[in-house]
């Protein structure tokens, strides 16, 4: 079977997502990408790019898949003598509807933030099928798409949300954990802790380290760095034992609580940024030992699935995709419902560190491995055509 992805921001997750599948499928899989730089440019004119590239190739998909930043209603029209009989899916990394943007942005505040919410709805509409990667997601999505509709002054199509809901599904990411296992087995040569996949007691000089807490996700507003850093903080001052590693990608305006954090915690933050290579970034993923997280925003969320793969204890907010992707009511000590309960959970955890060195999750992220994934995206595009 011929499958054709299309990516107009063919960079960072979006890349990686692509590349994964490739890599395991059964089809034979190709793709048209662009660089990923002008976000907002890409769901502008990136189908334009994208269709003429389309055209002068040979290859003769039998269903193509777009990601949610392609105007997919575009390309069709540019390329429909060419589509005869292939089926479209459309794949939702995030959405412009649900997705909160930044007080910064400067659409936001002239009142132009709502064309590339429409970009997907039109997309959506044109699309045989719809993909999200949580049921949250898709939820999320089709609510917002419904109060959105209801602000047009008249013939706003309300009905279509039920349409686009009908052929909605949920597929979950795909991810690449292989070189988080070469780290991994690094990591235990190194300090003779066999932390993940040994289900060994640890070493004694780990049990006598003070409890390793981690940020790994990006340092924006989104992703709330000011809850992760006050509870740490609180916790400081209360006088208990631990370290901070403090990882992820920075962009030019960074939340001003990650230097407040960095002069109030001190010499408790071992690291401070986004690690130089993979490997010394999966490193600290297999050191680590909790990951608080605080995020107010997340339609996936590959970071925490990466940390707790690695061997990390989460502690979770009841909300977002967490309770659907790790497991509510299999795992209810790992979610909060408010501040005062995750400084709680957290206080316990730190205490307590001995005790959650002995917990293994890694088996939840580790179903979402390429490897098992990868067997049902071929049968579901199957199934598509």
């Amino acid at each position: 079977m011929n499958i054709l992805m299309l990516e107009p921001y063919y960079t960072g997750s979006h890349a990686n997502w692509i590349n994964g599948y490739i890599r395991y499928s059964s089809h034979n899989v190709k793709v048209i990408g662009m660089k990923g730089r002008f976000w907002k440019w890409r769901m502008h004119g990136g189908a334009i790019h994208i269709a003429e590239e389309f055209l002068k190739s040979d290859f003769k998909p039998e269903l193509i898949v777009a990601s949610d930043m392609m105007d997919l209603s575009t390309f069709i029209s540019l390329c429909r003598h060419k589509l005869n009989g292939v089926k479209t899916a459309l794949y939702f990394h995030e959405n412009q509807l649900s997705y909160p943007w930044s007080p910064s942005d400067r659409d936001k505040n002239e009142g132009r933030d709502f064309h590339y919410g429409f970009i997907n709805y039109s997309s959506a509409l044109s699309a045989d099928i719809c993909l999200f990667n949580s049921k949250y997601h898709m939820e999320s999505f089709l609510d917002s798409l419904e109060a959105f509709l209801q602000r047009l002054p008249d013939y706003n199509g309300i009905s279509n949300v039920d349409s686009i809901r009908k052929k909605s599904q949920v597929l979950h990411l795909g991810l690449e954990y292989e070189n988080f296992d070469i780290a991994a087995e690094k990591h235990a040569h190194e300090t003779s802790v066999i932390k993940h996949k040994s289900h060994l007691e640890p070493s004694q000089k780990m049990r006598n380290e003070p409890a390793l807490v981690l940020w790994n996700h990006r340092w924006e507003y989104d992703k709330n760095p000011y809850d992760f850093f006050n509870a740490l903080i609180f916790l400081n001052e209360k006088g208990l034992d631990f370290n901070v590693a403090v990882l992820g990608e920075s962009y030019k305006n960074i939340p001003d609580i990650f230097e407040k954090a960095r002069a109030s915690l001190g010499d408790k933050i071992v690291s401070f940024g986004k690690a130089e290579s993979f490997s010394e970034y999966a490193q600290w993923l297999c050191k680590c030992d909790l990951l608080p997280v605080t995020s107010n925003q997340e339609f996936f969320g590959i970071s925490v699935m990466e940390a707790v793969y690695c061997g990390c204890y989460p502690i979770l907010p009841n909300r977002l995709t967490y309770p659907e992707l790790i497991g509510i009511n299999e795992n209810p000590g790992n979610f909060y419902s408010d501040f005062d309960e995750l400084v709680e959970k957290m206080e316990w955890a730190i205490v307590n560190i001995g005790h959650i060195r002995k917990q293994d999750m890694s088996h939840i992220a580790a179903g979402f491995s390429w490897k098992s994934m990868s067997l049902h995206y071929d049968s579901l595009f199957e199934e598509i055509i």
